[in-house]
């Protein structure tokens, strides 16, 4: 039997606790015990309301910031016994564009490999910047790109020493439909080649038809963790759309609807729990209540719905 390949990323009790602000007795506690592991080879999404956490563990992994309790490892290294081989082990996105202006984006490339030690003959400026479709751009001042063109040089410096882990901190957020297109064109490629990719992203839709696995993190505390089409399986809802045949003032009512709210002067939401009743059943209930039906849609729940139910009730 196959032995099966150790984690890319490996988290056990994570826990972080800020120094006190002044006045305060003590810090904020950004992580409470987090644990879970990242797969080799997938595109993993770690997902959370703002002030979650995530932003947190990412920092701890980039060597930014000392966790206060638990352990981690990238690629098998600790990184605290071992933080230089952890460091090489991954590339970090991260969601401000940051780099000097002044230098071109060749010029970008080359001093990030000198700063890992990569020596001149090793270095992939030329190749990468063919990978990320800014070979054209080689020569230009960095602060004369445009935002998408920002974005993709960011990839291509996380990526000169060839790290097998690639972190992507909302690397969509503020951009253009086409331009996120793009992107996960870039990724998608870059994991069809072995790259274990996590992404973090409060695009929903992007990490449902992106990411192979999910975690999700509210309050410091890891309340979700499988594979994406088992998270979004966990909604036993489904939401039926029925456009009536005249204006309502206010949504029909009944003890087998679980929400019913107006969608349009004539057309109605009604959400009900498919373990209980059918979409024909609830046709037939608008039916007995005086409703004539001229159309009818309807929709699984997806992440949005899994991602708001998991995070409402959490307490703080």
């Amino acid at each position: 039997m196959d032995t099966p390949a150790p984690p890319a990323i490996e988290i056990r009790d994570l826990v972080k606790r800020y120094a006190p602000a002044k006045g305060q007795a003590e810090g904020k506690l950004a992580l409470k015990g987090v644990s879970f592991d990242v797969p080799q080879g997938g595109i993993f999404g770690l997902l959370g309301p703002n002030g979650a956490g995530k932003s947190t563990i990412i920092n701890i992994l980039a060597g930014l910031v000392r966790k206060t309790g638990g352990h981690a490892a990238i690629w098998g290294f600790d990184i605290d016994e071992h933080p230089r081989n952890a460091k090489r082990s991954i590339g970090i996105v991260p969601q401000e564009i940051v780099f000097d202006p002044f230098f071109t984006p060749y010029e970008v490339l080359e001093n990030q490999a000198g700063f890992y030690g990569i020596a001149r003959a090793l270095r992939r400026s030329e190749e990468l910047l063919r990978a990320v479709h800014l070979a054209d751009k080689r020569d230009a001042y960095a602060r004369t790109l445009s935002g998408g063109m920002k974005r993709r040089l960011l990839i291509a410096k996380a990526m000169v020493h060839a790290p097998p882990i690639l972190v992507l901190d909302e690397p969509t957020a503020g951009v253009d439909v086409e331009l996120r297109r793009q992107l996960w064109e870039l990724v998608t490629q870059l994991n069809g080649e072995g790259v274990t990719v996590v992404l973090t992203t409060h695009y929903l839709e992007e990490a449902e038809q992106l990411c192979d696995r999910i975690a999700i993190i509210n309050h410091g505390e890891l309340i979700a963790n499988k594979p994406t089409r088992e998270l979004v399986g966990m909604m036993g809802e489904k939401v039926v759309e029925v456009t009536l045949d005249r204006d309502i003032a206010a949504p029909p009512a009944d003890p087998a609807f679980l929400r019913s709210e107006l969608a349009g002067e004539r057309s109605v939401a009604i959400t009900y729990d498919k373990a209980q009743v059918t979409a024909g059943q609830v046709l037939a209930r608008l039916q007995a209540l005086g409703y004539a039906i001229e159309d009818v849609t309807t929709r699984e729940a997806d992440l949005e719905d899994v991602f708001v139910q998991l995070t409402a009730d959490q307490p703080g």
